[in-house]
């Protein structure tokens, strides 16, 4: 972790702007509220909230977070320079900046002399005096001034000596941050690194402002491009969470800040909010309504996760054989992967993740072996399965608790077809038996797995009533043998959720519904044990 000492690199997160512009990406307002608060707990200084200039919902999303206020962090509005011929004071956009009343402004303009006279249409004295005069209108009513240097490396790389122009008189007018943008995300390490070292190199002693880096993933360098400027003397990284952004995406704050701040000793955040990135960048994921990337490099559910026997048997020794930096400093965990690969090693160290303590020579472990092998042979897959699996050791070892037994069920489809589209409307019924009660429930949903789920769920919550927090957020069919057609093996994964903590189960069959029940079955059963751990060790503190 960065010590006092260290050198401070300021963080500015645009998901709420440059991220909301990924495709199938749609943030309501109160999406971008809870999104800020997260932000701002994680210890992010800078957030930026939109351009209440363009979008009005963006108007309403900064007077409702004055309502809202945040703790710790500024929250920066954004906007473009003046148009060309006008004056700063006369134009709209910057007099809705001001309404937004945010104390930190980010104002673009071009760099590029080809979108000056290709985009703007105008000359490029006329884009010099856009830029100086709307920063110094804004500093005029008190606002401080990110200026974001759109196209910065292409238009230095076309035109060095108008991009320092335009730098110049960002500077002189007042900004507080010269922000260098690669835009079109094109650019590669070492010109990054070249290009800011000569321009901090050529403002020389006249840089009052400080250097910044707004890089776009298109090559699929953004984070390699962030730290080759940092290292070149920019003190700001721009980015979003998870990466999120138009086209290929912005930089992922969540690979910078890590790589920053554990790997080359920067000062991002307090010492104390590092360990909140995993869950953060999982919340705002689920916010922005998409599955977090597994594998995405330090928060993702794979990020440290050991398959290979060999692998695990040294990371139990020592974890610095196999991970590049405690999982626990940015609040992920080490995971062992069950597979068919797997050995006794696995098995206790998965084992352990669960709180249940093995010894490699307790037959219980051959046992599990042989059985997940078996599973895995006829279509099971554990590694993304860890709730089923927990369930099977628990099942081994005698400690899975019987809470009801199925009786039978029926699903009933009605095939409906409107004047576009034909619709499945699903009716289940079935009947189980809790402590020797038995219970008929039927219920309705928009499929026979929905279907399915809603009624076991309306049979059992009388007996369990936190079943009520439970819902599936995923469900996902493969067949595992295409050559036999409709007589195929079916795996089923369901995710669920009871708001707060995630889980998959799996089901595999001949039949699709038999496939679904027995993960939709073992996600009701995993939450209930959950609930019960929770209020064990709730009731033990």
């Amino acid at each position: 972790m960065a010590a006092d000492s260290s050198p401070r690199v300021w963080l500015y997160d645009t998901t709420l702007r440059d991220g909301a512009q990924r495709e199938g990406i749609a943030f309501s307002i109160e999406d971008k509220i809870e999104i800020a608060h997260k932000l701002d707990a994680l210890g992010i200084p800078f957030i930026e909230g939109g351009w209440p200039g363009a979008n009005p919902k963006d108007v309403q999303f900064f007077w409702q977070l004055r309502e809202e206020p945040l703790q710790q962090a500024e929250i920066v509005a954004f906007c473009s320079t003046r148009r060309p011929h006008k004056v700063a004071a006369d134009d709209p956009m910057l007099q809705a900046i001001l309404a937004a009343g945010t104390r930190w402004v980010t104002l673009f303009g071009k760099t590029w002399d080809l979108h000056v006279t290709e985009g703007l249409k105008t000359t490029l004295d006329e884009n010099l005096a856009m830029i100086r005069d709307s920063i110094q209108y804004l500093r005029s009513q008190g606002r401080h001034v990110l200026y974001d240097a759109e196209h910065g490396f292409d238009g230095y790389k076309a035109n060095p000596e108008y991009a320092l122009q335009t730098l110049r008189a960002a500077q002189d007018a007042g900004a507080d941050w010269l922000v260098l943008c690669d835009t079109n995300g094109g650019t590669l390490p070492q010109d990054i690194a070249r290009i800011v070292r000569e321009i901090v190199a050529e403002l020389g002693r006249d840089l009052t402002a400080q250097i910044g880096i707004h890089a776009h993933n298109d090559s699929g360098t953004a984070v390699a491009n962030s730290l080759a400027a940092v290292l070149e003397g920019a003190a700001m990284v721009q980015g979003t969470i998870n990466g999120y952004g138009e086209r290929c995406g912005n930089v992922d704050l969540c690979s910078v800040l890590p790589n920053l701040q554990i790997k080359l000793g920067y000062d991002c955040l307090p010492s104390d909010r590092l360990a909140l990135l995993s869950t953060t960048s999982r919340a705002i994921a689920e916010i922005a309504n998409l599955a977090p990337d597994d594998h995405a490099p330090f928060v993702g559910q794979s990020a440290f996760a050991h398959k290979g026997g060999i692998h695990v048997s040294a990371v139990e020794r020592n974890p610095l054989t196999y991970e590049h930096v405690p999982p626990e400093a940015i609040g992920n965990q080490r995971r062992i992967v069950i597979s068919e690969q797997a050995g006794i090693s696995n098995i206790v160290a998965k084992a352990r993740s669960f709180g249940i303590q093995l010894d490699k020579k307790d037959p219980a472990c051959r046992e599990i072996l042989q059985t997940l092998k078996d599973l895995e042979h006829r279509g099971y897959q554990f590694e993304v399965a860890d709730a089923s699996f927990e369930l099977l050791v628990r099942a081994a070892l005698e400690r899975r608790p019987e809470r009801f037994q199925l009786m039978g069920f029926q699903v009933h489809c009605d095939m409906l077809r409107d004047e576009k589209t034909l619709l499945s409307d699903a009716i289940a019924t079935i009947k189980v038996a809790v402590d020797g009660e038995h219970i008929l429930e039927s219920a309705e949903g928009n499929g026979p797995v929905s279907a399915l789920d809603e009624a076991l769920r309306k049979a059992l919550v009388k007996f369990y009533p936190e079943i009520a927090s439970f819902h599936l957020t995923d469900y996902k069919v493969r067949i595992l043998d295409s050559t036999v057609g409709t007589e195929a093996v079916t795996r089923v994964l369901v995710e669920s959720s009871d708001g707060a903590r995630r889980w998959t189960t799996i089901g595999v069959s001949p039949n699709i519904l038999s496939a679904s029940y027995q993960a939709v079955v073992d996600g009701i059963e995993y939450g209930l044990l959950l609930q019960s751990s929770a209020r064990s060790a709730a009731s033990v503190g």
